[in-house]
């Protein structure tokens, strides 16, 4: 899926020029907790959420500091957060440096981005303007789409153990060796030991998410101290799990 797949539009803006309460009241009426702020010439000039009216004079929340913390954050920081408390336009409380991402992004990019940055919001832009916004709600909206497709197929329990292996020969943290999988009528069963109960749960959901599992049974066990593991080809580890 691409950003353009999943994102918000048309996009509900605001005018730098516009005061802080139309803001507060746009967010409010449209049940969003950011607008992109884009200007008289259409072009994109910043973003503001409702994390900008933390801070505000009107309800007595703006930032207090000791006064020995004010000489080392210096003049110029304390300006900036008095325009932030007190400012009434919405230029004077947004952030002017905004990521954006294109229509075609895909939404792993969007996620990165997000998780890199630590925003809630991306607005997507094309040729220029701003077309649509992607949001950490719409990023779960279209987990929940995509989660209601996957239905479980008919597949035999020799494809569902080759399927999971494909998968765990992939994984850095799998202990292959200490391991074993059995299916039988769909059902998955771990068998052998993990050096870390994270890594139990880690392989559940493995085996969870290979299409044509029904179920899953543990028998691992947890193994406390490091243990030393030899290091074997994937298709020969394949070839001795089959042995008795």
């Amino acid at each position: 899926m691409k950003a353009k797949d999943v994102m918000t539009r048309p996009v509900v803006s605001i005018d730098p020029q516009a005061s802080v309460t139309d803001a507060a009241q746009l967010m409010l009426k449209n049940a969003i907790s950011g607008l992109p702020v884009i200007d008289a010439k259409g072009e994109l000039v910043g973003i503001v959420t409702e994390g900008d009216f933390l801070r505000r004079k009107e309800t007595g929340t703006e930032r207090a500091r000791p006064r020995w913390l004010e000489y080392l954050v210096g003049p110029g920081r304390l300006a900036a957060d008095y325009v932030r408390a007190a400012g009434r336009k919405v230029g004077d409380v947004m952030t002017r440096e905004v990521r954006t991402i294109a229509e075609d992004a895909p939404l792993k990019e969007v996620v990165e981005l997000i998780e890199r940055q630590r925003i809630k919001r991306v607005p997507v832009v094309s040729g220029g303007k701003v077309v649509g916004i992607v949001s950490r709600a719409n990023l779960l909206q279209a987990l929940a789409s995509v989660a209601g497709e996957l239905k479980p197929g008919a597949v035999g329990d020799e494809n569902i153990r080759e399927r999971l292996l494909d998968e765990l020969e992939k994984q850095s943290w799998v202990p292959l060796p200490l391991l074993n999988f059995i299916v039988r009528d769909g059902i998955v069963e771990l068998w052998g030991a993990v050096t870390d109960e994270r890594q139990r749960k880690a392989l559940i959901v493995a085996a969870e998410n290979v299409a044509g599992v029904k179920g899953v049974r543990d028998h691992l066990a947890c193994i406390d101290s490091p243990v030393a593991v030899i290091t074997v080809p994937p298709r020969e580890r394949r070839r001795r799990s089959h042995e008795p």
